[in-house]
């Protein structure tokens, strides 16, 4: 082979004799220097050149406001492919390493969007992935196995309800059983170190723990996800149960040697007490700082203290005084990145996302291709109020969101304080407003009525002339109870004194369609509300007195199945008192989900006097009563909205007579299994008792043989009575017979 030479002179030239050192050193890419404060970020939206400017602007904020990390665009860099488009990946220069470690824990699973979440690496990680084996090995197969259906208690035949009970150190999960004790399908010793919550739907258990939370779910309720939040006391689902928010009363510290990734605190946490969790993935969203004074104390601090909005999209906290802030979901950032400022706010709250709003948001699906008809489903609504200020007028409104547009406005005078209350539907809004004289001696309330489902809100007011303690609306229907007093001892906290109170029962008049009261009752002690979650059915309770404990059941429709949809002529007469019992001790009361039964108990967290708990039907009719020793708490497990459609929903109504006599067959047949085992269990002691007096009367005989006396003689020498032989033959069997249930049918 001919050496190489130059064309022009002919001089021999070999390649081996130049040195191209400095050349390679100055062109070297060297990925153990200089690499480390780069990263590679998957998932980004594929876009144009034309649109390669604005992503990097949003990508920028984004690592400023949710890692801290500040970004150069000139750092930045997408690849494109032949056809114009980015590859959905790109690479971004840092300022430090430093940056890139906190950019791989916080911005790794970062939900960008709807539809695009971070996977963020190192670039230099590129290394390993070049040393390794290319022949491809074909994977082991791993057997398949199921997983457990988050929801499947609500597949049991006989249509039963969970509930879970705290007792000890042991926490129970039990079948409920109308006249049996509970059926117990999970019992565990220490499972929470505080106390145990259902999620909204009844879909996990969350237990809290020193470490945090942990949720449990399925047949089994094996651990689902784990959330590591050290000394949490307190939390709180969003309503679809995507999220979870924690507090605790110890601020974050995170150590030097703490582990890294997006279910962790990092050091921009320290200091925070409340967190925002993704319920799916673990994934720690945001944490907030809790106010203090200059003593350090907790400053007007209030559970929850992040309130959500019917549909998960959004979270909303309030600054009194200043502003509320929105915050979208996933993301946790604030709505058009700034807060509402609202001078002198006060409180707010949501309003829920009724069954007419989610049949809308299901009828309408993405808004892309909504069918022929379909309403378009109203935004979300918060109702806000700020008090009196100078010569300006208290005032109480309604927002839209994400517009921010003022819906409706009412303003109020000589307002002393305000409550907001949301109807269960989200149909109507009671204002509260608690009204001082002129002379500011006495109080008196108004009730701001807003009509949210009417063209322009309209309000009316509805007065009281005493101050109200407690208000509730019915679930599902037009009624709302306020509980009000006069009682001069209103407000004392003296041990021994019982305040007097009135029961108002209101409807919306279907002839004059306003709110009406309907009736009243004097001369009683209830100071709380709770309302059957199928409406119809109330129960007001004495709580927190040491010598009343009553419970009173009302039916506010007690003639409907006469009247059959008719007006009534009198609607006081449609609230009657179908009910009244006592549970000496109450703490707490609960219904269950189906409104068949009403739970009671007496939790040692308050006091020691008789713990345990009672259940009772609709009715007030007790059904079972425990008295357990160290009980705490008695939950019933919430049940999700149902899959029925409205015409299904509708046969079932029309056939309820016919579909309940399976039901209340099923409840005799319970009754009298539980009969025919009591009945076995006497007739079991009954031949033990016989077996037992057979053999006393044995010895006896075989004792008189021996001694070789008559009977009369074995009397005397034995001091026995002379009705031995009466004793031992007569059998007295006494029955005692108990009305179960008593039920009146009125046949028209």
């Amino acid at each position: 082979m001919p050496e190489p030479t130059n064309g022009a002179n002919g001089v021999h030239i070999d390649d081996e004799d130049i040195d191209f050192s400095d050349i390679e050193a100055k062109y070297a890419v060297r990925f153990d220097e200089g690499l480390d404060d780069v990263i590679v970020v998957d998932n980004v939206p594929i876009i144009g050149q034309d649109r390669q400017q604005r992503l990097f602007e949003t990508i920028v904020k984004r690592f400023k406001s949710h890692a801290g990390i500040d970004v150069d665009v000139a750092g930045m860099h997408i690849p494109y492919g032949e056809d114009g488009q980015s590859k959905g990946y790109m690479f971004i220069e840092l300022a430090s390493p430093e940056d890139a470690n906190l950019a791989l824990r916080l911005m790794d699973g970062y939900p960008f969007d709807k539809r695009h979440r971070f996977q963020v690496n190192r670039f230099t990680d590129v290394e390993k992935l070049a040393n390794l084996n290319d022949e491809y090995v074909e994977p082991e197969e791993e057997p398949y196995a199921d997983k457990e259906h988050l929801r499947s208690w609500l597949m049991d035949n006989a249509g039963r309800d969970q509930i879970v009970m705290c007792r000890g150190d042991d926490v129970q999960v039990a079948w409920h059983n109308r006249s049996s004790a509970p059926e117990v399908v999970h019992n565990r010793e220490r499972w929470t170190e505080s106390y145990v919550q259902w999620s909204p739907l009844g879909t996990y258990l969350a237990t809290l723990h020193r470490q945090g939370v942990q949720l449990w779910g399925g047949p089994s309720l094996d651990r689902f996800m784990r959330f590591s939040h050290p000394n949490v006391r307190l939390v709180d689902f969003s309503p679809s149960e995507k999220y979870l928010v924690t507090w605790s009363p110890e601020p974050i510290v995170v150590p030097d040697n703490a582990p890294l990734g997006p279910h962790f605190f990092s050091p921009d946490d320290e200091g925070n007490r409340v967190a925002v969790w993704e319920v799916r993935t673990g994934h720690l969203l945001r944490t907030f700082p809790v106010v203090q004074d200059e003593a350090g104390a907790v400053k007007g601090f209030s559970w929850p203290m992040l309130k959500w909005s019917g549909d998960d999209q959004y979270v909303a906290r309030v600054q009194v005084g200043q502003q509320i802030s929105v915050y979208e979901l996933p993301s946790m950032g604030l709505l058009d990145k700034k807060s509402i400022k609202i001078e002198g706010v006060a409180d707010f709250e949501w309003c829920p996302l009724g069954d007419k709003d989610r049949d809308a948001i299901e009828a309408w699906g993405d808004g892309s291709n909504p069918p022929k008809g379909a309403k378009k489903p109203r935004d979300n609504l918060l109702c806000f109020w700020v008090p009196e200020v100078i010569n300006q007028p208290a005032r109480a409104s309604v927002m839209s969101i994400p517009s921010r547009d003022i819906v409706r406005s009412k303003n109020l005078f000589n307002v002393s304080d305000c409550k907001l209350h949301w109807h269960p539907q989200g149909d109507y809004l009671c204002v509260k407003v608690d009204r001082h004289t002129k002379t500011k001696k006495s109080l008196f309330c108004n009730f701001e009525l807003f009509r949210m489902r009417e063209k322009d809100y309209p309000v009316e007011v509805v007065e009281l002339k005493d101050p109200v303690t407690a208000f509730a609306w019915e679930p599902t229907g037009n009624h709302f109870i306020v509980i009000s007093s006069n009682d001069a001892n209103l407000g004392t906290q003296a041990p021994g004194i019982t305040i007097k109170t009135q029961l108002n029962f209101f409807h919306l008049d279907p002839k004059k369609g306003d709110f009406r009261l309907m009736k009243m009752l004097d001369n009683k002690t209830c100071n709380t509300i709770y309302w059957s979650p199928r409406g119809r059915h109330v129960v007001v309770a004495t709580l927190g007195s040491s010598q009343k404990f009553d419970l009173e059941w009302y039916d506010v429709d007690f003639n409907h199945e006469i009247r059959q949809g008719g007006i009534s002529e009198d609607p006081a007469e449609d609230v009657k008192l179908i009910g009244s019992a006592e549970h000496y001790g109450i703490t707490d009361l609960e219904w269950d989900p189906s409104g068949r039964y009403v739970a009671t108990s007496a939790s040692m967290w308050r006091h020691q006097l008789e713990n345990g708990y009672a259940v009772w039907d609709f009715r007030g009719q007790e059904l079972q009563k425990q008295v357990l020793d160290r009980f705490k708490q008695l939950l019933w497990r919430p049940r999700p909205r149902s899959l029925l459609t409205k015409e299904e929903q509708k046969r079932v109504r029309r056939n309820l007579r016919e579909l309940g006599r399976q039901f209340e067959d099923e409840d005799l047949a319970e009754e009298s299994n539980l009969a025919l085992k009591n009945r076995e269990i006497y007739q079991r002691a009954l031949e033990e008792w016989r077996a037992w007096r057979s053999h006393v009367k044995a010895e006896l005989e075989e004792t008189r043989q021996d001694l070789g006396l008559d009977r009369a003689q074995a009397e005397e020498h034995l001091a026995l009575p002379s009705t031995i032989e009466q004793e031992a033959t007569e059998t007295i069997e006494e029955w005692q017979e108990t009305i179960l249930e008593e039920t009146e049918e009125v046949i028209v």
